[in-house]
């Protein structure tokens, strides 16, 4: 059987590319064509992609990448991306609550999984497990300069968080 990449699949794939390009570019040091020499690479984290859909990427933005730990109990609190996110769950769980329209979407990530939070997307990520969770997250499409995290007032599409 033949499988159909769609044009959506395919500008996922090449964003993905060029994100992971950039890791590797961005944790190395000037190398040679010939192989490099004193130079290090560490992953920090990787996951399969359970997400639909993609983020755009624009020309003369920043991208931001960090890492986030989220102590048992932890909760990033309502926020939004301007350029949207691409996050690899390196340790750990995490539930995702967002705030779509008037209803509350819970979805729930482990260790070795990656999601993409859209720009705009409004969402609260907790951790609600017994052990520390790590993140390696990529924020695309971040105003030069800017913050790659907007806080938003809480919705009240998810009631007791």
């Amino acid at each position: 059987m033949r499988k159909v990449i769609t044009p959506r699949v395919a500008r996922l794939s090449v964003v993905v590319a060029a994100l992971a390009g950039l890791l590797v570019a961005a944790s190395t040091l000037t190398g040679s064509a010939t192989g490099g020499s004193n130079v290090s690479s560490v992953m920090l984290g990787r996951g399969t992609d359970q997400s639909d859909g993609t983020i755009p990427i624009r020309q003369g933005l920043d991208v931001v990448v960090v890492e986030n730990t989220f102590a048992p109990g932890g909760a990033s609190g309502w926020h939004s991306h301007p350029g949207g996110a691409i996050i690899v769950l390196a340790r750990g769980q995490l539930t995702v609550f967002r705030s779509v329209g008037n209803q509350c979407e819970v979805t729930t990530y482990t260790a070795g999984q990656t999601f993409i939070e859209r720009p705009g997307d409004i969402q609260d990520t907790v951790n609600n497990g017994s052990s520390p969770a790590f993140t390696i997250v990529t924020f695309p499409g971040v105003p030069v300069g800017g913050s790659p995290r907007i806080d938003q007032a809480d919705p009240g599409t998810c009631p007791g968080l």
